[in-house]
């Protein structure tokens, strides 16, 4: 696909993995949607694409609301008349032990890592399917195929992910031309440590904090790669670890 014009939606733009997309797509050509809840830090980015001559609108979204993915859909179409990829990025990760029963936690991320996700596909779907084309990117993780200290809920989110999208390939490539991608990284430097409240897993955590984790431009150029592919050719998945991850 190449980027030049493209209209491309990030949820979870306003840090870490979306935003280093957001400003390697704008970069690239692609007229970039903004979404998140934080909409101060998504007009920061969005000047900051504009300054640098590239495209880009900030709609304030809450992926686990579908009314707002449908604003968003609506404010993209009326802007820029098309949709070409939706990069579903937005994610939590507040590792915990099962036995701290901590289960908002659970639902958040539930309702977040998956539901974000299934709202994301059911927004942009009519207008793909009209098109005949278009990208699906999933954001996954490593956890998707190992479990690790404080992370079953987590991992199961994530495998879900992986799942819903080749899923989502399998009946979607072959009728209507959309791809679907699912990017799957190991640690990567970025705030989603920050959500973590149970202490044993903080504790645990130490010693991986001193590894030197993926950056949130490395998964930036995942996505890109995908992305920067011939019409006969759809990456499944990508799945990269830092150097240094066991």
């Amino acid at each position: 696909m190449n980027l030049k014009n493209k209209v491309v939606i990030i949820t979870g733009a306003s840090s870490g993995i979306g935003k280093a997309t957001a400003m390697k797509l704008a970069k690239e050509g692609a007229s970039i949607v903004l979404c998140a809840r934080s909409e101060d830090e998504l007009n920061t980015l969005k000047d900051s694409i504009v300054k640098n001559g590239g495209k880009a609108m900030v709609v304030k979204t809450d992926v686990t609301k579908p009314s707002d993915f449908k604003k968003a859909i609506s404010q993209t179409l009326d802007a820029y008349g098309s949709i070409d990829v939706l990069v579903n990025n937005a994610g939590l990760m507040p590792l915990s032990y099962v036995e701290k029963l901590k289960t908002d936690e659970w639902e958040k991320m539930v309702d977040v890592n998956i539901k974000g996700v299934f709202n994301g596909v059911a927004a942009v779907l009519p207008t793909m399917r009209k098109n005949k084309g278009g990208h699906i990117i999933n954001i996954s993780s490593s956890a998707a195929h190992n479990y690790f200290p404080g992370g079953a809920v987590y991992c199961a989110t994530k495998i879900a992910v992986k799942m819903f999208s080749e899923g989502l390939r399998k009946e979607l490539a072959p009728k209507y031309g959309i791809k679907v991608t699912s990017i799957e990284p190991g640690a990567v430097d970025t705030s989603l440590f920050e959500s973590i409240t149970d202490e044993d897993i903080k504790e645990k955590l130490k010693e991986m904090q001193k590894m030197t984790k993926l950056e949130a431009e490395d998964i930036a150029d995942a996505i890109f790669y995908a992305l920067n592919q011939p019409d006969r050719v759809n990456i499944n998945d990508v799945y990269l670890m830092p150097t240094e991850q066991g």
